[in-house]
């Protein structure tokens, strides 16, 4: 059987890779390969951490580091701020070293399985989306809220930040 031809038909279903891939093509793409991501460490003056929650079939519930996987042909800049934007309503500037460079690799998942992820450290230069911030009640994807150490509920794939959030 020949490649090609599935391949060109694949390739036509990707409008602009560079703006991201439609989910089904960027699913197939992570069982493939690993993937590159950026997570964003913000801390203020008290020196809380900011966690977003989220609740997804390949993670679970649970408190997370704001991120996402770098799209092709984007430079880390472009994520960060994409992601501060994206997750947090804000803007930040960040420190071009990363703090930390982790591989994350499920063995027992093949899609969204395995990762090259650099946690960066962010400052916000801009106010959080208030609409979007934890108050009370039930936990909603997408909201977030300063914590003063690591919460019993991270989600488990960022245990590797552990020492950065109780820090």
């Amino acid at each position: 059987m020949a490649l090609q031809p599935l391949i060109g038909e694949l390739e036509s279903k990707i409008i602009n890779s560079a703006q991201g891939l439609p989910e089904e093509v960027f699913l197939f793409v992570s069982r493939l390969t690993p993937m590159v991501n950026v997570d964003l460490l913000l801390k203020n003056a008290q020196n809380q951490t900011l966690l977003t929650w989220r609740d997804d079939e390949y993670y679970g519930p649970g408190w997370h580091v704001p991120g996402g996987i770098v799209r092709f042909k984007e430079s880390f800049a472009t994520r960060v701020s994409a992601v501060a934007a994206n997750e947090l309503g804000a803007s930040v500037i960040f420190t071009p070293a990363p703090l930390a460079v982790n591989e994350i690799m499920n063995p027992a998942r093949n899609t969204r399985g395995h990762f090259i992820s650099f946690l960066y450290a962010c400052t916000l230069t801009s106010s959080l989306d208030p609409q979007r911030e934890y108050k009370e009640g039930k936990l909603q994807s997408g909201v977030w809220a300063w914590h003063d150490g690591c919460p019993e509920n991270l989600i488990a794939v960022h245990e590797i930040y552990r020492q950065f959030i109780a820090a």
